[in-house]
Parts: C-alpha cells; sequence; structure tokens
C-alpha cells in the first residue's frame, strides 16, 4: 500500500493488486490491509455485562438473542443487567444514562446502527467502559469484520473480556433528512461508515423494501443508478478543499459496508484516519461497472474514476441540504464535519474465543 500526493491536493491511497486472485471485471482483488494494527488487549474475565438490546433489529430476533445470551452469561456466574429500546435513539439515552464501573461491559444486540447509538452515548457520558457485539441486524458490517460467527461464539468473547482500542469519527451534521424541517446540531460518533450521494439515496430507497431483506440493497443502489442525480459539493480533507460534481462518498472506518460489500480494503480500526473513496460524476454505465467491481472483493478501488484518500478532518458543505447516512441510518443533512478520533472506543474482540472455559 503506498500513499501519494501532490502540491495541494489531499493524500491518495494507492493499494496493490493480490497477483495470487484471478482477474474479475478486468482487475485482481486488492491486498487487504489488516482489520487490526495492534495486538488484543487483556481485559479481564466479564463479571457485570449490560445488555443493550434493540427489539426491532434484522427480523425482530433481538429479544430472542437477548434470552440466548443472557442464559449463557448466566450460567458463567456474570451478572446480567438488561435495557430494552423501545423507539429510534433511545439506544442512546440508555446508554448515556447508564451506571456502571469502568470493569464492566455493554454488550449491544443489533445491527450497526444499535452499536452507533449505544456508542454515541456512552462518549457524550465520558463512559469508558468495554463495548461488545452479538449481531442481530440486517446489517452487521462490524460483526462481519470481526469475523462474529454465532450467539455464542459473540457471547464467548464478551466472557473472555480481550478487547482492541479502534478509531472512531465525531460526526457533526443537520439533524434530519433534507425537507424534515429539522435545523438543529446533531453530534454523532461513528465506528463504522458515513456516505454522502448515490449511496444514501438508494439505502433511503432500500429502506422502503426491508422485507426484501439485504437483498434491497442491491435493488435500492441500481434504482439510484438509473436515476443518476447530479451532486455538487465541496470537499475540505485536511484542510484542502475541492469542490466538484460527485457520484458518491463512501467514508469507511473498517473495510465492509452494506451487504457484506468490501467498500475499504485498505481500512483498519486502529490506524488513526478514516479512508474515503470519492466517486466522481459519472455516467449509468460507468455506474454500473464500477458497482459490479464493488461487489467483486473491492476491486472498485482500481477504477480510474475513484479517488481513494485517507484523512484526519473531513467537511463537506453544498449549496442545498443532502442526505447524509452514519452507520447505515439515514439520519441527517449536509453541512458536515467529521473528525478522527484515535483510540476512542473499547471494542471486545479476540481472533478466537480460545481461554478459561466457560458454559454454554
Amino acid at each position: 500500500m503506498e500513499n501519494t500526493s501532490a502540491s495541494g491536493a489531499p493524500e491518495q491511497v494507492v493499494l496493490q493488486p493480490d497477483l495470487t486472485t484471478k482477474k474479475k471485471k478486468g482487475v485482481q482483488k486488492p491486498v487487504f490491509a489488516k482489520l487490526f494494527t495492534k495486538q488484543p488487549i487483556q481485559g479481564g474475565a466479564a463479571k457485570v455485562v449490560h445488555l443493550m438490546i434493540n427489539p426491532y433489529s434484522g427480523k425482530k430476533m433481538g429479544e430472542k438473542v437477548a434470552e440466548e445470551a443472557k442464559a449463557i452469561m448466566e450460567k458463567n456466574s456474570i451478572k446480567v443487567h438488561t435495557y430494552i429500546s423501545t423507539r429510534s435513539g433511545e439506544l442512546t439515552e440508555l446508554a448515556n444514562a447508564l451506571k456502571a464501573n469502568s470493569s464492566d461491559i455493554v454488550a449491544v444486540i443489533g445491527g450497526d446502527g444499535s452499536l452507533s447509538e449505544v456508542i454515541t452515548g456512552l462518549i457524550k457520558a465520558g463512559n469508558n467502559c468495554r463495548v461488545g457485539l452479538i449481531p442481530a441486524g440486517t446489517g452487521n458490517s462490524m460483526g462481519y469484520d470481526l469475523q462474529i460467527k454465532t450467539t455464542e461464539d459473540a457471547v464467548a468473547r464478551i466472557i473472555k473480556g480481550d478487547y482492541q482500542k479502534i478509531d472512531l469519527s465525531k460526526v457533526e451534521l443537520v439533524s434530519g433528512l433534507p425537507g424534515s424541517g429539522g435545523s438543529e446540531k446533531l453530534t454523532l460518533y461513528s465506528h463504522n461508515l458515513v456516505t454522502w450521494g448515490l449511496g444514501v439515496d438508494s439505502n433511503i430507497k432500500s429502506e422502503k423494501m426491508r422485507w426484501m431483506g439485504s437483498a434491497r440493497y442491491d435493488v435500492g443502489i441500481i434504482m439510484a443508478i438509473l436515476e443518476n442525480r447530479r451532486r455538487s459539493a465541496t470537499l475540505t480533507i485536511d484542510g484542502h478543499t475541492m469542490k466538484d460534481d460527485y457520484s458518491m462518498l463512501l467514508i469507511q472506518n473498517n473495510p465492509t459496508g452494506g451487504s457484506e460489500l468490501s467498500l475499504a480494503p485498505g481500512a483498519s480500526l486502529d490506524d488513526g484516519f478514516m479512508d474515503c473513496i470519492m466517486l466522481k460524476k459519472m455516467k449509468r454505465g460507468e455506474l454500473i461497472k464500477i458497482f459490479g467491481q464493488l461487489k467483486e472483493d473491492g476491486r472498485h478501488v482500481f477504477n480510474p474514476k475513484n479517488n481513494y484518500h485517507r484523512f484526519k478532518t473531513l467537511e463537506i458543505s453544498t449549496e442545498e441540504p443532502t442526505a447524509i447516512n452514519v452507520d447505515g441510518e439515514n439520519i441527517g443533512s449536509t453541512p458536515l464535519k467529521m473528525q478522527v478520533l484515535v483510540g476512542a472506543l473499547n471494542l471486545i474482540y479476540s481472533s478466537s474465543s480460545e481461554g478459561p472455559e466457560y458454559n454454554v
């Protein structure tokens, strides 16, 4: 992986092709960065766990998954407290009000959006508890990258208690989508992705087709490509300002987004940066081609229409408010400001669940 820059332009990341892979869509798969650049930290076995539950996650499996997880934890003499959200945003409030010791673990049962809500509540409260994930949503990008296979696997990691310090993005934007009447400033703490442009348009469309499961993401993308709206924006990346027409901006902390798509093959969770994939304005045929490459293990990074940057700070401004998606949720509008917070979250992680035996 190489970093290049020109005078007056932000640093560009150049990924290398994996020469051991076959060409698809005319290019080889890129060499992926390691998810973590550092080794896990031994945090000590769990004694108290606070279960933050989104009962509406995925196919409304949140409470069922919680019951299974709670039963395993209690068999292992862990004290469990449960908190169930009843509406969007309530997990943030519950996490913000949580009374917990620094040795406790907060476990989120839900998808990327649920995890984002809990993280935002904890960071705003100054709570540095370890945070674990028990995936139960339709969009489980973080769970996918952490290679969490089952509920038992997730619980085993939480019981073990090892963790990694990962970066977060402080995201400041306007509350509500364009046309919703929102004007209040909203501050969130993102662990996964921030998307602007075609990606958000497709997500808004896909939300109306939740009955389709993960297939709705593909359908939403196709609909957005056919629409192919013009989007002008002024970007400021680490002090470098650019104004142009763009199809999409994908800002990633970890490699995966959407329905297990390798959006940012160069991303690591603890490298001190966010990765930005910038796609300038394209014709429909070009968009269809790059979307096909995107679905082929990150091959889109070699498309000449793609610019890949890495940053500490980023701003997006537009003449009219445009939609922003944070961690899979269509939640706000431009103008947007982002700042990387290095090592801001203690995320439960171990390369395996090996350790002291536990009861299932």
